[in-house]
Order: C-alpha cells, then sequence, then structure tokens
C-alpha cells in the first residue's frame, strides 16, 4: 500500500513540474549542463548556417535573374526573326501555289524563277548589248 501512495506522489510532482516550466526554460535548464566552449561553438556554427543559408539564397536568386533577363534579351529577338522568316516562306510557297498551280510549290526546282519580278529571258549575248 505504501508503494502504491508513493508511486503516485511522484506522479503528482511530475505533473507540476510540466505545468510549471515553459519550454524556453527547460532549453535553457539543458543548455546549462554543457561547458561554455560547446555552447559557443554550437551558437557560432547555428549563425554560420544561417548567414550561408540567406547568402547562398541571395546569390541563387540574383543568378536566376540575371540568366532569366540575359535569356529574354539575347534569345527571344533569334526566335522572332526565325518565326518571321519561316511566315514569309510560307508565304512565298503559297504565291507560287496560287501562280503555277497545286504541284508547283510541292516540285520547287525552277517554279521560284516564275515568280513576280524575276525575269525568265535570259540577257543578250555580249555582242548584241547595246553600248
Amino acid at each position: 500500500m505504501a508503494d502504491v501512495s508513493t508511486s503516485r506522489a511522484i506522479e503528482d510532482e511530475d505533473e507540476d513540474f510540466n505545468e510549471d516550466e515553459s519550454l524556453s526554460e527547460r532549453l535553457v535548464g539543458l543548455t546549462e549542463m554543457f561547458p561554455e566552449s560547446v555552447r559557443r561553438a554550437c551558437s557560432t556554427t547555428g549563425s554560420l548556417v544561417s548567414t550561408a543559408t540567406k547568402t547562398g539564397f541571395w546569390l541563387v536568386k540574383n543568378i536566376l535573374w540575371i540568366a532569366s533577363s540575359s535569356a529574354v534579351i539575347l534569345i527571344l529577338p533569334v526566335v522572332f526573326e526565325s518565326e518571321r522568316s519561316q511566315q514569309h516562306e510560307e508565304h512565298l510557297q503559297q504565291q507560287r501555289q496560287i501562280l503555277l498551280g497545286p504541284n508547283a510549290a510541292v516540285s520547287g526546282g525552277n517554279a521560284g524563277s516564275l515568280l513576280p519580278g524575276m525575269n525568265m529571258v535570259p540577257p543578250p549575248p555580249m555582242s548584241q548589248r547595246p553600248s
């Protein structure tokens, strides 16, 4: 019977102890059991990790900004120009098809010489040219 009352008294003391002490007080109490050199080393290590993380995040953020803005400035004009060139080629192919019929656009070859503004007549020989 005495053992039961003693164990209940210990449990009551543990419950009271848990309620009266906050988490920060417990952590401070735990740090006091380590020597000052260990506490200082842990504090320094934590500060270095925090600083390295912040610096690394800042560096990655700036590198990504520089890379993306450079890509927009340098690559997009090339993409737009190639797209414009492709549309121009498609337009010329449609013109050939309209002028020469559906088979001219597929066959290619000499169809390009029949575009407007292109002369089909060969130049006269040198001896017949006016001076």
